[in-house]
This record gives structure tokens, sequence and C-alpha cells, in this order.
């Protein structure tokens, strides 16, 4: 008797947790989140949806995808989902290690033999794994600015070529800095391997199949661009429209390229919860479940916490191939986050509630609806306290922005109102020549004032303005990103200019603008 009354009382409680789940997670609560959102910060749109015991239960547009236009976005709408791009790369080589054409574990070098790295040895022993895990020994974000802003001639040998004149900021494999320039490697694995481009076999082998019937590799391969949304910036309070991030070639793709709609990217979150199988009975298989499994386990480290903080009891984050893992209140969740000009997204995965979350925003920072939302909709599913994330987000941002306000209000001060006699600037003109970003120009315009401007990064064309000593800040006519920066000449006995090392001004630069790592050495005229 004792038992089978603990019996019923245990099925009350999953019945009634279940009413309660199900009244939660439900599209009023998920448009009520998106609303409030929207009313407390400025942008044009957000998409999400969300998956529930491996079913589609709310997939939505909000907002619109062109201030200029006010078309509605919905759930087809596609955006650039940036990193989220990567989790299609490592399936990718995950179908080519099913297939037999290549190990997990191969030498870069024994399938792109003119891969070379900053040390020999390195070079010999980079793996498949290593070009996925962010554990190279190179910095944060390291030769980004190959590709930020968009508009450079780079290609894929020039990414290959790059590495070794790079420096590293650590042993190798030993700790995690993001980068993306390695997945570019990894796409041209992806190809060598495969014997067709990055965006072929993602669009063939993976999007086609499963469904993704909307989806691009790259903006460029878009059949139909009517129901695309375009990027915005709010800075300042105001929404801008901004134009796509695109690339003459699709180098970035494997990085960070892919166009996809929420309804499309829940059929591929489906599949990862269904283990690599899709299909009507999940008859057919994409990837096996090993390398499901590999894509899934813990490959760097992040952190670590031996007594976490409630409510999350978040023990550890770390990399997987593609996707990030860390446990929340008893859950591991697996995710990525991605970010371009005007957009950011999020997608997410709890395998043991058979749940997967995506938010597509186009506008930055736009309240970071992609991370608020996305988190709020977390809580309720992992059953943890409610926590208002969107007004501690609009807090957070509110204070990174006066914080770089007020770094950039200073330098900008200093630099109207110095006291400091102005050097002679044909001190100063002339080509520089970093090894990886190639050339830069110095030159006086007819109000004998100075301009930098890159060769190959156009976009990186501004003016130069006199800070002190021989340190100089540059105001980009790109204004897509906040990105100004310092250039700091080094001179020779006679006064004159031989080496330039820059760095951001503001603390809230994007990382992939790292001008820290460039090492500019003027050259022979």
């Amino acid at each position: 008797m004792k038992n089978r009354i603990q019996f019923l009382l245990i099925i009350l409680w999953i019945i009634s947790g279940n009413s309660v789940f199900s009244q939660t997670i439900s599209s009023d609560y998920i448009d009520s989140l998106v609303q409030k959102s929207m009313d407390m910060m400025p942008q044009a749109g957000v998409a999400v949806a969300v998956v529930l015991d491996g079913k589609i239960v709310h997939a939505k547009g909000y907002g619109t995808t062109s201030i200029s236009t006010g078309e509605r976005i919905d759930e087809n709408t596609l955006f650039a989902i940036a990193s989220n791009s990567k989790s299609f790369t490592t399936a990718s080589l995950a179908m080519l290690v099913d297939e037999g054409k290549l190990n997990w574990t191969d030498k870069v070098v024994d399938h792109i033999p003119e891969f070379k790295m900053y040390d020999p040895y390195i070079t010999a022993n980079f793996n498949i794994e290593d070009l996925l895990t962010h554990r190279s020994g190179l910095g944060l974000g390291a030769g980004d600015l190959m590709f930020f802003p968009d508009g450079s001639d780079f290609t894929i040998k020039d990414v290959l070529k790059s590495f070794q004149y790079q420096k590293p900021v650590s042993a190798f494999r030993t700790k995690y800095d993001y980068d993306n320039l390695l997945y570019i490697v990894a796409g041209e694995v992806v190809a060598r391997a495969s014997g067709m481009s990055w965006t072929d076999f993602v669009e063939n082998r993976i999007m086609k199949p499963i469904g993704m019937v909307r989806s691009a590799g790259v903006y460029q391969n878009l059949q139909d661009k009517k129901n695309v949304a375009s990027p915005h910036s709010s800075l300042n309070g105001k929404l801008v429209e901004l134009e796509a991030y695109t690339k003459p070639d699709a180098t970035l793709g494997s990085a960070g390229g892919i166009y996809s709609s929420v309804n499309d990217l829940s059929k591929w979150l489906q599949i990862h919860l269904n283990k690599g199988r899709y299909g009507e009975d999940l008859e057919n298989q994409l990837f096996s479940e090993k390398n499901q499994s590999e894509m899934w386990r813990p490959h760097t480290q992040i952190r670590f916490n031996l007594q976490p903080d409630l409510p999350y009891r978040t023990h550890f984050s770390a990399y997987g191939l593609g996707w990030r893992i860390s446990d929340q209140n008893g859950y591991i969740i697996i995710g990525h986050t991605g970010g371009l000009p005007g957009m950011l997204s999020r997608t997410v995965l709890i395998p043991e509630l058979s749940a997967g979350i995506v938010v597509l925003t186009n506008a930055d920072p736009g309240g970071y609806s992609y991370w608020t939302i996305s988190s709020a909709i977390i809580d309720v599913l992992i059953g943890v306290e409610k926590k208002d994330w969107l007004t501690e987000m609009k807090q957070q941002i509110e204070m990174m922005e006066s914080r770089g306000d007020s770094v950039l209000t200073a330098v900008w001060d200093i630099v109207e109102n110095s006291r400091f006699k102005k050097p002679n600037p044909k001190d100063y003109i002339g080509t520089y020549r970093d090894n990886w970003f190639g050339d830069v120009e110095i030159w006086l315009d007819d109000n004998n004032e100075l301009w930098f401007r890159s060769h190959r990064s156009p976009k990186l064309t501004g003016s130069m303005h006199y800070y002190r000593a021989n340190t100089f800040a540059i105001k980009w006519n790109y204004t897509d990103m906040p990105c100004d920066a310092f250039a700091m000449f080094s001179l020779d006995e006679n006064g004159k200019a031989i080496n330039i090392r820059m760095k951001a001004i503001s603390p809230n630069t994007d990382f992939s603008f790292d001008f820290h790592d460039l090492d500019l050495r003027r050259i022979a005229e």
C-alpha cells in the first residue's frame, strides 16, 4: 500500500510538473519576452524557435527585416548566423570521418601540405581537432583583421600563409583562445577531402537532405533575397541600417558565413537531438552517433568551479567541436553564439530534455535579445528561479557603453586640446608592411593632415589625429562597428618613423579588430 501511494504521488508530481511546464513555455510567454525586449531597447527584429520533446512548438518572427522597408519578419526570414556556422563545419568533418576519408587526429599537413604554423613542431603535429578547439596558442581572434571589416581581398591562400607570422600568447594545447581563421582552414580540409567546396558540401550534403530549403552557406549563394533581414546598429539609442556583411568569395563561410531562418535551424537542432538521424521515421543518418558524441565531448577547458554559484550550479564550461558545453542545474547545455555587424544569434540544445532554442536578431546590441530571450527560456526548462535577464542586460550594456564612451571622450578631448607641439607629419609618411596583413600607407592630404589606408582592406581608411608623443588616434571612415585605433610610431635616430604598433582605443571594440597583432615596418621607398 505504501509503495502504491508513493507511486501515485510521483505520477501526480510528474503530471503537475508537465502542466506548469507547458503553461510556462507557451507562445504567449515567448511573445511577452520578445515584446518586453523590444520595448526596452531599440532594435529592428527578432526570430525565435523552440523545440520540445524533439518537436518544433514555436517558430515566429517579430519586428522588421529592414527599417527602410518595414517588411515583417517571419519564421522563414533569413539572418546571418555567423559563428553558429561552425557546427556545420564540424558536422561536415564528422560525415567525412564516417566515410573513411579522414580521421579527427589526422595531421593538417597531410591534407593541406602548405599549412604552416609559427613553430615547426606545431606545424608537424597540428591535427584536425586542433583546428576546431581554440587551443592553438594564438591569441583571441588572431588574424581576424583580414576579414573585419568586410571588403578585403584576402583568400584561403593568405590565411594558410598567415599563421607562421603570428605570435603565440600561450603554449600549444594549454589555453582556450577563440579563433576564426583556423575554422577557415577546417573548411579547406572539407573541400580537399570531399572534392567539393565547403559551401557546396554544406548546401548539398546537409541542408538539402534535412529540408533547410531556404538556407545557404554564404550570402552570395542565396537564391531568393526577398525575405532576408538587414543588419542594423543601435548606437546612441537610434537604429541605423547597415549593408550586409559580404566577402567577394566564400573564404569566411566555414567560420561564419551561413544564412538561415529559425524554421530551418530548428531542423538542424532536431538532427542533433536525434543523434544524427532524420526523416519521417528517422530512417536516415547524417552522421554517426559516435561522432555526435565526439562533437559534444569537452576538448578544451574554459573554466572549472569546484564550488559553483547558485542558482545554476555550473561546475564547468568547455569547448567541444563547434559547440560550447556547460552544466546548469544538473543539465548539460550545448550551444553557440554568433555575431557579425548588426547580426547576433544563439543556438542552444538541452539533450536530456530533447529541447532546443534558436534566437536570431538583426540589430547590435539590440538589448542582446539573442542572449536574454534564450536564457529566460532555458531558466524555465531547467527549473531554476526566473531571472530578469532583460533588465540586467540593459544595465550591463549601459554600463559598458558608458565606460567605452568615457575612454573615447577622454582621448578625443586630448586630441582637440593638445598643448603638445605637433611633430612634422612628413616624418611619418610612407608604406609599412605586416607579414600577414600586407601593406598600409600613411600619406598627407591637401590639408597637410595624415591619413591611414590599408591596401588589402580598403574600409580601413581613416584620418590620423595627433594624440601625444609619437601616437596618433585614427578615426576610420568605416562606422558599422566602433573600432577607432591608436597608431604608435617608433622612430630612427633621425626622427623618421620606421615601425607602427596599433591597438583599439575603446575597451568595447570587438576582438576581431586585432590591431594589436600587427607589426608594421616601413619598407624601402
